[in-house]
């Protein structure tokens, strides 16, 4: 199965901009608020968007973060966590040091107690000891059918790290660079899922983001050869989240595709058009989030795959 109907999310209790991820992240922007003000706006855009997306008949499960440690970033546990259909959990390693501190075994053990079945652990986060990174489902755009993984290289995306990765879970890595315009430069994109989205009959990408012909052509390829529809957004489409969208299951096996209502807002009629052939679109504000958070709707859902008992 590429899409799932059980989603893992993490209410936020201290969510603010984090200054150690806003390095790299060129998504993240300062809001004129007091952080306490900050998290109270995140709570009310996540508890707004669980609401979404249960009336949808989608399975959420909501864990509360904890204000120990202090873990600003703990609304994206895709970026520290996966779960696969054979009952194998990935843990990665994350670049900001305060964000390593969202990993939390308690989610293991809810898990199980919901009957979920956890066969392994893959833990790759000894590779933090050698300033080595691969953030997860932000880093890796899965398609699980076609076993291939996708990967924009990054300070938080290692290629040979990327490589074990698709080893042992027995991918075909493709690997390559995106770029967004920063202050007049070209900038690495942070993570892969800012900037493509792989559904079950499409894939949304920002191609304009590739600069390097050769992998542009080897992504298309790769697509085009598993019969993909290739939905392409523009880079103004990008920085509106249009590219961290995700196809989930909702009630009776319906498909959606999920993304924020910036996002939903920045398509064109005929991209709307589009999409709808392949299920209902759902949206949700997530304004706050995404500007202090640089992450928006797919960076908040880690998809729960894992066999039940």
């Amino acid at each position: 199965m590429q899409i799932t109907n059980a989603i893992l999310m993490i209410r936020p209790v201290s969510f603010r901009m984090n200054e150690q991820t806003a390095v790299n992240n060129y998504f993240q922007e300062h809001i004129d608020l007091k952080d306490i003000e900050i998290n109270k706006k995140a709570q009310q855009e996540f508890d707004a968007f669980v609401t979404v997306l249960e009336s949808r008949g989608v399975d959420v499960l909501v864990v509360e973060d904890t204000m120990e440690p202090n873990t600003p970033d703990s609304i994206f546990p895709n970026n520290w966590i996966s779960f696969h259909a054979n009952g194998t959990v990935g843990l990665y390693p994350m670049f900001a040091e305060n964000r390593r501190q969202e990993r939390r075994d308690d989610i293991l053990d809810l898990l199980e107690e919901k009957g979920y079945v956890i066969n392994d652990i893959v833990d790759y986060t000894s590779a933090e000891e050698e300033g080595v990174f691969l953030e997860g489902t932000g880093s890796i755009l899965l398609d699980r059918v076609n076993e291939k993984a996708y990967c924009a290289l990054s300070e938080r995306a290692d290629e040979e790290l990327f490589i074990e990765f698709c080893e042992d879970f027995e991918y075909t890595p493709v690997i390559f660079t995106s770029k967004q315009t920063v202050n007049g430069e070209r900038a690495l994109i942070y993570h892969t899922n800012v900037m493509m989205c792989m559904a079950e009959e499409f894939a949304v990408i920002c191609l304009d983001a590739i600069d390097d012909k050769k992998e542009r052509k080897n992504v298309l390829h790769h697509l085009k050869q598993d019969h993909k529809k290739i939905m392409a957004i523009t880079e103004v489409q990008m920085h509106q989240f249009a590219g961290n969208m995700l196809q989930v299951l909702g009630k009776d096996d319906k498909r959606y595709l999920v993304m924020s209502t910036a996002a939903y807002n920045s398509l064109t009629p005929g991209q709307i058009k589009d999409f709808k052939t392949y299920g209902e679109i759902i949206h949700s504000s997530l304004e706050t989030i995404e500007t202090c958070g640089g992450g928006s709707a797919r960076c908040m859902m880690a998809e729960v795959f894992l066999p039940k008992n």
